[in-house]
């Protein structure tokens, strides 16, 4: 039950942070909207498949880019890369991890590794959040160790 109250409550706390005006006056665009939405919904899915989320929006100054969530499925760390869509009318989310990103996230990933005191067994996941126009609720696919490493 709290867990669907602290949801309610973020959700509502996005609205609001959408219709106030940020620092340079201007509302995020609504597709970036989307994509804070479907992060958050993302981090609700995968806590109620257990896994154990550890670091959001990973960020470092020596590389560019972002890794959406970084969380433990048992004893597998996995770097999840989070693609929201309205729809599944121009090409599955899944396709817009091509390789150049698949570079930075890996990059980001050694990054984050090196910071560990220990060298774990890892992967790379893929979570599509949908919101389709005519469901409540968003769908979801998630694609275990959805590419390697070279």
């Amino acid at each position: 039950m709290s867990g669907r109250l602290v949801h309610a409550f973020l959700r509502a706390m996005d609205r609001v942070a959408a219709i106030i005006p940020h620092r340079h006056g201007e509302a995020k665009p609504p597709h970036q909207l989307t994509g804070k939405q479907g992060e958050e919904d993302a981090y609700f899915y995968l806590r109620r498949l257990g896994y154990v989320i550890v670091g959001r929006n990973f960020r470092t100054p020596r590389r560019r880019g972002e890794i959406d969530l970084i969380g433990w499925d048992g004893e597998v760390l996995c770097f999840i890369e989070v693609k929201t869509r309205t729809s599944h009318d121009v090409k599955p989310a899944e396709a817009a991890v091509d390789r150049a990103k698949r570079h930075e996230l890996s990059s980001m990933a050694r990054e984050y590794l090196g910071h560990l005191r220990y060298s774990p067994a890892w992967r790379f996941d893929i979570l599509t959040v949908y919101y389709e126009q005519r469901s409540v609720s968003p769908k979801f696919e998630l694609f275990k160790n959805a590419f390697r490493v070279s």
